[in-house]
């Protein structure tokens, strides 16, 4: 089966379709790094928004990093989401867990020194919030992000993805005023599976990305960051 995205750039041009009746909001984009990013680029762009980084890492199950058992999100105190369900049938158990949740702190603060300079998000109460990510399979990332999100007190939460896992989707109902996504597939195969190039993204790009679209802010022209 053909992919339905040539890439994370592409995908985000199709969510930004969707999303254009925001703008008179003034939202602001979050996105998930790294791959988050290269999405949100042109919804952020489209819509004249600021664009910044929501800082969540996933816990990987026993021996399979890929699958998430658990995810923790930045905030003061951070935010971890457990799924209990593959806890309990991969083997992570509290230890572990215990475990992966220090190691998942020091790489947000690093994160967060390496793209914002120990700078914290931006305020977000009272505004219309957009989190982006490049996929979602399990969902637990997700829960994770809108979680913390809802400490910052937004006025709204508006989750966009191009693609996902149905039943994973449904799991987020309720926890953000809107939903938006492309393909929900019932043979869902991996986030990457529906994508021609979704190549592993280095930080060097997650800055290029957010550089190029503070140059067209501070310019007063149009956020155009595309990496073409």
């Amino acid at each position: 089966m053909e992919p339905a995205f040539t890439d994370r750039w592409q995908a985000g041009e199709r969510l930004a379709d969707r999303l254009e009746d925001l703008r008179h909001r003034h939202p602001v984009v979050l996105a998930l790094p790294r791959g988050g990013v290269l999405v949100a680029a042109p919804i952020a762009r489209r819509l004249v928004a600021p664009l910044d980084l929501l800082l969540v890492r996933k816990i990987g199950a026993p021996g399979q990093p890929e699958l998430a058992v658990a995810a923790v999100v930045e905030g003061n105190p951070p935010q971890t989401v457990v799924d209990e369900a593959l806890c309990l049938h991969t083997g992570a158990d509290a230890r572990y867990l215990a475990d992966q949740e220090r190691q998942a702190l020091v790489e947000i603060a690093r994160r967060r020194e390496h793209y914002r300079r120990g700078k914290p998000l931006p305020p977000l109460k009272g505004r219309t919030v957009i989190v982006v990510d490049d996929g979602m399979a399990t969902g637990t990332t997700m829960r994770a992000a809108l979680r913390g999100l809802r400490e910052a007190q937004p006025a709204a939460v508006v989750l966009a993805v191009p693609v996902a896992a149905p039943d994973s989707l449904a799991l987020l109902e309720g926890q953000a005023e809107r939903i938006v996504c492309l393909s929900r597939p019932a043979g869902f195969r991996g986030v990457g599976a529906h994508y021609r190039d979704f190549h592993q993204v280095p930080d060097s790009e997650v800055m290029d990305a957010l550089a190029a679209h503070d140059r067209a802010a501070r310019a007063g022209g149009p956020l155009d960051a595309s990496p073409d």
